[in-house]
Parts: structure tokens; C-alpha cells; sequence
């Protein structure tokens, strides 16, 4: 990794308050961010990064590329979830595995947004139409956690069985209404309100995002700084309520995966064709775990499953990780490859 765009991270205003953020929450500090406040700073966010996207796609357009870029986010955002309940399943409970599955095949905008800033700041282009990967990696994450549970469930119900009268009698469990999941993560207030502002940038263009640059531009990066503060308190507190529950291979898991993800992901994009700065995005993407949209679905779709294992290795592990060292890691990975 290059010692300088390590350093450069850690010396960004915005993680050095996700890393005060942590450290005052493990020394028990009283310093909180009100809760209304930390919803707004997360929806201001995915509000200003939906206007840019649309409004670079309006002054772009969708080219032969971006729809390659798409095509490959979505392979990932189907073949992430598989790999990664095949190499779970033997190694902890099936249900457990299929969220943590769902969790790591959908994706974190706010690392999203880190890995933009990171670009930026290294002289790196990168397409709006990552915008429009990053909207689209949430659905198959949450197709694949219900068809996981699924096939869990049928399996149980192969082997499980229940006396009545004497006789054995297979349990039945009641289905999950796929309908149901898709409705209530195409409904979720963060998911529609990206998705309006992406279309809004598109619609409005270079004369919607000047018009509402003062407050989607000039003050981004510090709301940005506020939200990584609050992130940081909940990574320090989810640390401490699930200590005892994660075992030694979860926590690898939640540590070593993400580099794998976007290793692979790097690959796709070579295939593919995509530029310099696309890529490293879709590496991130793939790289990143939901703590949001698909643990909120996961909790209906995969009753069964512990939230203390998935929704800890998402935000307690794998969020900082990328936040900190997984964004400069990837890009040290990219430029070495990619020159």
C-alpha cells in the first residue's frame, strides 16, 4: 500500500472524526448526536450525492461504458451474496450465513461517498453512472437474501421433524412474501429519496446542481464529518453490546472479505474494459457491506438470523475497515495493477 495515500485518508478531516468518534465511544463519553439529527445528516447525504450523479449523467449521458460499469455492479451485486453463503454455511448456523451473505452483497453509501472524496483528492475521474451501480447493487442483495432463506428453510424442513400422535410430521414454516420484501426496500425513505434525487440531478442538470450547490456542495463535507462522528460512537457502542457473540472466523470474515470482493470486482472491471476511476468505485461497492437498507429487510426475510453477528460485522468491522484502510488499500491494489 502507498504510505502516502494511507496517510493522506487518515489525515482527512471527515475520518479523523469517525476515528475520535470510536475512540470517544469505547472510553464511554456522554458526547452524542441527537438521532433526528444523525437521520437527517444521512439522508442530506444520500440527497447530495443522488443530485450530483444525475446531474453528471445529464451532462455525460449513459455511454457504452457506464452501461458496462452497470452491467458489472449488478454480476457482483448477484455472485457476492453466492461465494460468500457457500464458503459461510459450513461454518456457522444457515441463517446466520444467509444475512451475512445478503449483508455483504448489498452495499454502504456513506463508503461510497468516502471513496468519491478519495478520488477527488487524488486527481482521479470517475463516471455519475457509478451513481446508478450503487442504486441498483441494493435489490439483488435483498432478491438473494430471500432466495437464501428459502433454500434454508427448505432444508430444514427435510430434517426436521416434530411427533404428533406418533407419527412424524414435517414442520411447516409459513413462506416469506417476496413481494412483501421488495415493496418495503423499494419503499424504504433512504432507498426512494436516492433514487428522486438521482432522477431530479438528471431532469435539472448543470442548472439544478448550480442552483443548489450552496447547500449540496459548499457544506458537504461538513455534514459528511458530523455523520462519520455519529458513525463512529455507533461503531465504538455496537462493539461493546455484541462482545462475546462473534467468533474468531466471523470477525476474519468481516475483515478479509472485503479485499476478496474487490479483488474479484478489479478483475471485472479489467474484462470489462472500465476506466481507471469506475473501477476503484466498484471495487469499494463490492468491497462495502450494507448497515441500513438490507439489515432492516433481513430482519423480516431472515427471521432466524442473530442481528448481533450481521448488523456487528457490517458497521463494527467492515465499515471502519473500509473507511480507514480499505479505501487506500484498493486504490494502492488498482494502481499497481493498472499503472
Amino acid at each position: 500500500m502507498e504510505i502516502s495515500s494511507l496517510a493522506n485518508n487518515l489525515l482527512n478531516p471527515v475520518i479523523l472524526f469517525f476515528i475520535f468518534g470510536v475512540i470517544a465511544g469505547m472510553v464511554r463519553s456522554n458526547l452524542a448526536i441527537p438521532p433526528q439529527l444523525a437521520k437527517f445528516f444521512s439522508l442530506y447525504l444520500l440527497m447530495a450525492i443522488g443530485l450530483k450523479g444525475g446531474a453528471a449523467m445529464a451532462e455525460t449521458g449513459l455511454s457504452g461504458a457506464g452501461a458496462l460499469a452497470i452491467l458489472a455492479a449488478l454480476i457482483m451485486a448477484f455472485i457476492v451474496p453466492l461465494y460468500s453463503f457457500l464458503l459461510l454455511r459450513k461454518r456457522i448456523a444457515p441463517y446466520d450465513a444467509a444475512a451475512i451473505a445478503a449483508t455483504y452483497g448489498s452495499i454502504s453509501a456513506v463508503t461510497f461517498i468516502a471513496a468519491q472524496q478519495f478520488l477527488t483528492s487524488q486527481g482521479v475521474e470517475f463516471g455519475g453512472h457509478m451513481t446508478i451501480a450503487m442504486v441498483l447493487m441494493e435489490s439483488p442483495a435483498i432478491i438473494m437474501a430471500v432466495l437464501l432463506a428459502s433454500y434454508v428453510r427448505t432444508q430444514a424442513e427435510k430434517q426436521k421433524t416434530v411427533e404428533d400422535n406418533g407419527d412424524d410430521v414435517p414442520v411447516s414454516i409459513a413462506p416469506i412474501s417476496m413481494k412483501k420484501v421488495m415493496h418495503e426496500a423499494f419503499t424504504d425513505g433512504a432507498h426512494m429519496l436516492l433514487i428522486g434525487s438521482l432522477i431530479i440531478g438528471f431532469v435539472t442538470g448543470a442548472d439544478g446542481k448550480e442552483i443548489l450547490s450552496p447547500f449540496s456542495v459548499d457544506i458537504f463535507m461538513g455534514f459528511l464529518a458530523f455523520f462519520l462522528l455519529d458513525m463512529g460512537l455507533l461503531v465504538a457502542r455496537q462493539l461493546r453490546d455484541a462482545r462475546g457473540e462473534l467468533k474468531p472466523f466471523i470477525v476474519a470474515f468481516s475483515l478479509i472479505m472485503p479485499t476478496i470482493n474487490a479483488i474479484i470486482a478489479m478483475a471485472l472491471a479489467w474484462s470489462f474494459g472500465m476506466s481507471k476511476g469506475d473501477t476503484m468505485l466498484l471495487m469499494v461497492l463490492a468491497a462495502s457491506a450494507s448497515y441500513i437498507v438490507v439489515p432492516a429487510i433481513v430482519r423480516y426475510a431472515i427471521p432466524e438470523a442473530r442481528p448481533g453477528i450481521y448488523f456487528t460485522m457490517s458497521i463494527g468491522f467492515t465499515f471502519p475497515f473500509n473507511i480507514v484502510v480499505g479505501i487506500p488499500l484498493y486504490f494502492a491494489l488498482l494502481t499497481y495493477f493498472w499503472g
